[in-house]
Parts: C-alpha cells; sequence; structure tokens
C-alpha cells in the first residue's frame, strides 16, 4: 500500500544521514525541485549540495525514515560572521516526497535541525525561498519565520550570442 501523508504522522524518525543515504536523498530532491516547482531550485540542485554540505555539517543533514525508507530530507550548515558575536544557521534544502507532504516529516526534520543549531550556539537562522512558493512560504511561517522580504534572483545565459541594438537615424 502506497504511504500517504496521514499514514506517516508520527511514525516516522529522524537521525543523521549516512553516505549510504545520498542515492535516495539526491532522488527524493529531483523528485522535489522540478523546473515546474522552481526553475532556481532545480537549477542549483545537484549531488555536490549533499557531499558539501555533508562534509562540513553533517551533524545538520538530516533524514526522515520509516521502515528503512527515507520520506525527506533536511540540510543545513552554520555560519560565522568576522567581527560578528553571533552565529547563524542557513537551512538551505529541506525535501519530503511528494505523496506524503502535509504528512508532518516536513515539520519534524525542521524541529530537529532547529534544535541541534541551537546547542551549536546559533542566534538566527536563515532560509531563502522563491516569493512565488507560497506552500513554502506558508510551512516556514508557521515554523516560526516572519519578516518575509522578496529579493529579486536574475540570471544570464552566457551561451547566447548577444544582440546588437540597432539605432535607426532617421
Amino acid at each position: 500500500m502506497p504511504e500517504t501523508a496521514s499514514s506517516v504522522k508520527d511514525s516516522f524518525r529522524i537521525r543523521e544521514m549516512t553516505i549510504d543515504d545520498f542515492p535516495e536523498v539526491f532522488h527524493i530532491g529531483e523528485e522535489v525541485f522540478t523546473v515546474e516547482y522552481s526553475q532556481s531550485l532545480y537549477r542549483t540542485w545537484d549531488e555536490y549540495e549533499i557531499t558539501t554540505l555533508f562534509n562540513s555539517d553533517s551533524e545538520l543533514c538530516l533524514v526522515a525514515e520509516a521502515e528503512e525508507k527515507i520520506l525527506g530530507f533536511v540540510l543545513g550548515t552554520t555560519v560565522k560572521k568576522h567581527n560578528s558575536p553571533w552565529k547563524y544557521g542557513y537551512l538551505v534544502w529541506l525535501g519530503v516526497r511528494r505523496n506524503i507532504q502535509q504528512g508532518g516529516v516536513g515539520s519534524g526534520l525542521f524541529k530537529e535541525i532547529k534544535h541541534r543549531m541551537k546547542e551549536q550556539g546559533v542566534r538566527m537562522m536563515i532560509i531563502d525561498t522563491s516569493a512565488d512558493n507560497l506552500p513554502a512560504v506558508r510551512f516556514f511561517q508557521k515554523q516560526g519565520f516572519d519578516d518575509v522580504q522578496e529579493h529579486v534572483y536574475m540570471s544570464l545565459n552566457l551561451t547566447r550570442k548577444g544582440r546588437k541594438k540597432t539605432v535607426q537615424k532617421l
């Protein structure tokens, strides 16, 4: 029987990610971070995202699982700014299998990474998402985030040949 959001609520456990989890975490990210969902996330989601964060902050790379199947993941890191007494936590990626979203897995992962960041002395946690990603914005507001600010995201395709503007003389 396929899992649904209601069937996983409270029946999963959260643990630190291991190297053996990389393929499944990557495939969940491919399932969730599609070009239709978010063009900018689709462009940046790759295996290096997982390995880089795992190599720098493995204790902030977590998975939720039930019956040895990974349901979702969260990947984060901490940042200490030069000349600042504050330590920041950056939640970089949070992904839950599509068929079980709304089942508490994302909230559970968030609560655990928040707890771990607080234990590491983090004073402020930061996330970013597209302004038009309303499900993510609502999710993070439910977790206590506020001060929603939009930012501009721009890209430049360097493989396209530039078009010269022609000036018409009258």
